[in-house]
């Protein structure tokens, strides 16, 4: 009897521990592009035009995606009035191509895309982005890359001090 309760008991504290374990693994993976960039806190604008584009089932999809992320201080560059005009539904042609100009497919890591000083890179929108190494600063068609791989469970987010704009 005492034998049995004992290996009651290991089994009992096993399973506790399997359950702790797989809860913990849960919690300890990355959030996804869309998710990731919402934490980070400085990205309202870009997940508020994400939301009016219909983009964000996507951008939360397998990918994997790069994603040239403008932070809201980018987003204020642009003219006055240029975001909400955005923003508006019968713009919503416009404000796709323009977020979908920013995503490359594929998960392209700080390392590789220093590698392609002067070579362009095909985005989701179909047109391609020049990417500039110089001095060890990258530009992606003029917008500086601020902060790199920041690792998501679907890509990568390379943040970026300007909103670029599709030709």
């Amino acid at each position: 009897m005492k034998t049995q309760f004992v290996r009651l008991a290991v089994a009992a504290v096993a399973a506790v521990a399997l359950v702790a374990g797989s809860t913990v693994a849960k919690a300890q993976q990355p959030k996804d592009i869309v998710d990731t960039a919402v934490a980070a806190g400085s990205f309202k604008t870009l997940a508020a035009a994400l939301q009016a584009a219909g983009l964000i089932e996507t951008l939360k999809g397998t990918g994997p995606f790069t994603v040239f992320a403008p932070t809201d201080a980018a987003f204020a560059k642009l003219p006055k009035g240029t975001v909400e005009d955005l923003l508006k539904p019968e713009n919503k042609a416009k404000l796709i191509a323009i977020l979908t100009y920013h995503v490359v497919p594929g998960s392209v890591m700080a390392a590789q895309v220093v590698t392609m000083n002067g070579k362009e890179a095909k985005t989701v929108n179909g047109q391609s982005v020049k990417i500039v190494v110089k001095g060890g600063t990258v530009t992606v068609d003029g917008a500086k890359v601020v902060t790199t791989d920041i690792k998501a469970s679907n890509g990568v987010i390379h943040v970026i001090d300007s909103v670029i704009l599709p030709k």
